[in-house]
């Protein structure tokens, strides 16, 4: 990324709305900071926020900086960051199809880790002449602390494995009933909200007939015995958390709350939903 910044004339950071904060790798400034800096706010359909125009925003803010230094060139190029799994191809993608009437140029998945490197320039625009640089998605070498890491997990900046589905599904539930949001009681006909994550997967593994035979040993030998399936049941938490059915979410609330200077400085903000 660092070795392609001479050729770039701006930096859009890609975040997900729904922890604009929590998602914000900050070495990004550190070493890509000398450009002109948009950030934008993406999958907004799950924040509940608004929409922008990127194109006119990155041209506006480019012919305006100072740190513009490629004035013989007739085209422009940005560079697409964010930490993994935020949409920055979605976002590529979007603004092909908007600008360009075309399809998908580069690959997009549910799960981080879909672009590994650098690619080629991808046209967006044709008025201006403009191109995107895809990148992977890159997370600070050291999260800050266990609650932010859930956080990022939740949005599916990291395999879930790696955390753990069913303590995922119970911070989930934790973060719903603290800013009482209860999409989930109603999505599920839990009938009324629980706090209990072990009974709300329980209610939800027979409610989708998740269920799996278990052998338990007794005295008198082994008795096959009908079990909830809780990693099935908290995979489908998760699920219907990620693609909006629970209602927009905003996992950042009480640190926006607590800090509402707490965005970045110097930054055009943008939001958008591709």
């Amino acid at each position: 990324m660092q070795s392609s910044l001479k050729l770039v004339d701006c930096i859009i950071e890609v975040h997900d709305a729904r922890i604009p904060l929590s998602g914000r790798n900050p070495l990004f400034q550190e070493t890509l900071g000398l450009k002109p800096h948009l950030l934008v706010l993406n999958k907004m359909d799950l924040a509940d926020l608004k929409e922008r125009q990127i194109i006119p925003m990155v041209t506006e803010l480019i012919g305006s900086s100072y740190r513009y230094h490629r004035g013989e060139s007739l085209e422009y190029c940005i560079m697409v960051i964010g930490v993994p799994n935020v949409g920055k191809s979605s976002l590529i993608n979007s603004l092909r199809r908007q600008h360009l009437r075309k399809g998908k140029a580069t690959r997009v998945g549910g799960e981080p880790g879909i672009t590994r490197a650098v690619m080629s320039r991808i046209q967006v625009c044709e008025r201006p002449l403009m191109f995107l640089l895809d990148t992977p998605g890159v997370l600070a070498p050291r999260i800050e602390s266990v609650e932010t890491g859930l956080k990022l997990a939740l949005c599916g900046t990291v395999l879930d494995h790696l955390v753990g589905e069913e303590t995922l599904a119970d911070y989930l539930l934790y973060t719903l009933n603290q800013h009482e949001l209860f999409g989930y009681v109603q999505h599920y006909g839990l009938g009324e909200a629980c706090d209990d994550i072990v009974s709300v997967l329980k209610r939800v593994a027979v409610k989708l007939g998740k269920t799996q035979k278990v052998k338990v040993l007794t005295g008198t030998g082994d008795v096959n015995v009908i079990q909830p399936n809780y990693p099935a049941a908290a995979r489908d938490f998760l699920r219907t958390f990620r693609s909006g059915l629970l209602g927009p979410v905003m996992l950042d609330r009480d640190t926006l709350q607590s800090h509402p200077s707490a965005g970045a400085q110097g930054h055009r903000p943008a939001q958008t939903d591709p």
